[in-house]
């Protein structure tokens, strides 16, 4: 794979309660990914950029959600993300990045 186009495949981690207890119990991380991202993408950029070995991944379309401003009808735009398994003795920290 191109090492320029890996380093685009994340886009950011996803941080939410379900999140946080999936990397607590499953050491499973969650990623906003391109929309146009495959499964061997996402796991050839985590093993780049985290120094990590890569179980599995799985990947999910996020439809938008329908909103209303006011009187005007709005929807947020769909996203994909990822589920990204380590193998035993791996783990990734975001708190080191700030």
């Amino acid at each position: 794979m191109n090492q320029a186009r890996l380093m685009k495949v994340l886009i950011t981690p996803h941080i939410s309660e379900k999140a946080t207890l999936l990397a607590d119990s499953n050491q499973q991380f969650v990623f906003k990914i391109l929309p146009d991202a495959t499964k061997q993408e996402v796991k050839q950029a985590v093993e780049l950029l985290f120094n990590v070995k890569v179980k599995a991944v799985r990947i999910c379309n996020v439809k938008g959600k329908r909103k209303t401003f006011g009187r005007i009808q709005g929807k947020r735009t769909d996203w994909k993300k990822a589920y990204v398994g380590l193998m035993s003795g791996f783990d990734i920290s975001f708190r080191d990045a700030e």
